[in-house]
């Protein structure tokens, strides 16, 4: 594995959208980004990515997932790039957020992406196109 080819972040909503087969539209194209950073060996998350999505598709989505399925999901993706965020993290973070006006959630999410590498944050919930310290928010529905 080559380690200047390009990391990209997975944001919650897309990692829930690629399981929720409720999504439509977003279910096919979400899965398919999966796929294809399963295949390059690109893929990035953080622990709060973990957390945020068993919460999400165990409770909160039409067809819930059970415990033991979520947990096969995470197990999964374990094999991934996996950001285990610090006090100085957290920190961090606080400092993105007050610069740049996000939630804190949104700018811990950047703040992840950034410590492991990735010029790529795919999420619905920021600007696409937007660059903040080096890495690029793309939709993967627009």
């Amino acid at each position: 594995m080559n380690d200047d080819a390009d990391w990209q972040f997975v944001d919650t909503n897309i990692l829930v959208y690629a399981h929720d087969a409720a999504a439509g539209q977003k279910h096919d194209a979400a899965k398919a980004l999966l796929q294809a950073l399963w295949q390059s060996r690109r893929g990035c998350l953080s622990i709060q990515v973990l957390q945020e999505f068993y919460v999400t598709v165990t409770q909160k989505v039409a067809a819930p997932y059970s415990v033991s399925e979520a947990a096969r999901i995470i197990e999964d993706l374990a094999v991934w790039r996996i950001h285990t965020p610090t006090v100085t993290d957290v920190l961090a973070a606080i400092d993105l957020q007050s610069h740049y006006q996000l939630s804190f959630w949104d700018a811990m999410i950047l703040h992840s992406a950034g410590s492991l590498g990735c010029n790529v944050v795919w999420t619905e919930d920021l600007n696409h196109g937007q660059t903040i310290n080096q890495t690029t928010i793309r939709n993967p529905f627009q």
